[in-house]
């Protein structure tokens, strides 16, 4: 997991997770990082917290579920790259941009 995270993480990145143990190396790796820790049931402590990417994964979850039922290996880059787009432009009203690409000529 570490290779990919690095591959992956800006050096400059503020990590925030749970105490699963192959996190504990990221510090020493040049990352800043802070944990909660749930098994103490602690989820939020100033403003670390996990609760972002748990709603990301849940409505994932979900939304797979309940509108794709499932998902083969070889499309599920493609639903992630999908839902990951949709996260991130979340607060962006659809309707102006779906306009704007329908006035455009071809």
């Amino acid at each position: 997991m570490l290779p990919i995270m690095m591959n992956n993480v800006g050096p400059k990145a503020i990590l925030y997770t749970d105490e699963y143990p192959s996190y504990k190396s990221l510090t020493r790796r040049g990352y800043s990082h802070t944990t909660v820790n749930h098994s103490t049931l602690e989820y939020v402590r100033d403003i670390v917290h996990t609760n972002t990417i748990e709603g990301f994964w849940g409505q994932l979850k979900r939304s797979l579920d309940g509108t794709y039922h499932s998902v083969s290996p070889k499309y599920l880059q493609s639903y992630l790259d999908e839902f990951v787009f949709r996260y991130n432009f979340r607060s962006v009203a659809v309707g102006p941009v779906l306009l704007e690409m329908a006035l455009k000529p071809v």
